[in-house]
């Protein structure tokens, strides 16, 4: 039987410190000196597996939704089959907000935690701003360089920073879309422009749509309180939408459903949890298995097998899938080759 996790929820924090989270954003990857600290650091996690010590391992993830919570529980299980008893969890929730992202990733610092997990891009950044030295792994983080402002990145963060991504073929989600619409001539690209990883991934698509022809216009929304207009401005003008990985989406799936689906404008969708909640169709990965591979990360690091500042960012395999309720709301035929999004 492993240790409960603790979970805490914590409130807002001030403005500013949401300022400081994301201009953290721009930093590059830790020097050589702190390279050096965190794998000293490593050494003496190792040496502390074998001798049976605990270890706590902070996790602070961003907002709760499906995505994002399965690939917490995938980390948290990965960690308990390796150390059992031996780990705890001190879990926090930061509410789609930047500033308690800040707030949580220094109190872990304060605490003297192993190691931390940061949950989405917002925690990752955060947390590289609060230490250079606690080996920090982030999951569900579409591109490291663009989260941490790196212009030499190439798979490898280096410093005390590594983790998994979730981005799926952006080309591959383009061609998606003309897939199941051929006859589509625009295509509206729904954001959270405070996401960089969203903004990334549209700016992707958008070059690889207009490749083909199509017009692509961007519909950014700085918060979950202008979505709805937002979106219904990209479903009154497209003939499609396509939502990327992107958080405040997914914790709000229902407002994007309630305009587009009675609309007759089919989303589509850069995961599978927003696909469930509202879109037809996505390049589905398993958060669930991409926590679990930072969890196996974690494990390397503290046991004294790896260096995380050598560690490079891993990826997954992707998987064609569809909502079978609303195609059928929609009249849509399915290609061939997607599976239905069970339950």
């Amino acid at each position: 039987m492993r240790k409960i996790s603790r979970r805490s929820f914590l409130a807002g924090a001030a403005l500013c410190g949401a300022a400081a989270a994301l201009t953290a954003c721009g930093g590059s990857s830790a020097s050589s000196t702190a390279a050096s600290s965190v794998a000293a650091s490593s050494a003496a996690a190792g040496s502390a597996a074998a001798a049976g010590d605990s270890y706590t391992v902070g996790i602070c993830q961003l907002v709760e939704h499906a995505a994002l919570d399965a690939a917490t529980q995938g980390f948290e299980d990965a960690l308990s089959a390796e150390f059992g008893e031996n780990v705890t969890f001190d879990f926090q929730n930061a509410q789609n907000d930047s500033a308690t992202c800040a707030t949580i990733a220094n109190g872990f610092v304060s605490a003297g935690v192993d190691l931390i997990m940061a949950n989405a891009t917002p925690a990752l950044q955060a947390a590289q701003a609060a230490t250079n030295e606690i080996p920090i792994l982030g999951t569900s983080v579409t591109e490291y360089g663009v989260a941490l402002g790196l212009t030499d990145f190439t798979g490898t963060v280096g410093g005390n920073v590594s983790g998994t991504s979730d981005l799926a073929p952006l080309d591959q989600q383009a061609e998606m879309i003309t897939e199941w619409l051929p006859e589509a001539t625009k295509v509206g690209l729904l954001y959270c422009s405070a996401e960089a990883n969203s903004q990334y991934q549209v700016d992707e698509v958008k070059k690889y749509l207009e490749d083909k022809g199509i017009t692509a216009t961007q519909y950014s929304f700085s918060d979950s309180n202008d979505l709805a207009s937002v979106c219904q401005k990209a479903a009154d003008e497209n003939d499609a939408v396509y939502v990327p990985t992107d958080n405040t989406v997914a914790a709000n799936t229902g407002i994007v459903d309630g305009i587009c689906r009675p609309a007759k404008k089919p989303v589509f969708a850069g995961e599978e949890g927003i696909c469930s909640g509202c879109g037809v169709a996505t390049l589905s990965i398993s958060y669930y298995d991409l926590g679990y591979t930072t969890g196996e990360m974690a494990v390397k690091i503290l046991k004294g097998e790896a260096d995380i500042a050598t560690m490079p960012i891993e990826y997954t395999t992707v998987t064609k899938k569809y909502n079978k309720t609303i195609c059928d709301d929609l009249g849509l035929t399915v290609p061939e080759g997607y599976e239905a999004i069970e339950g």
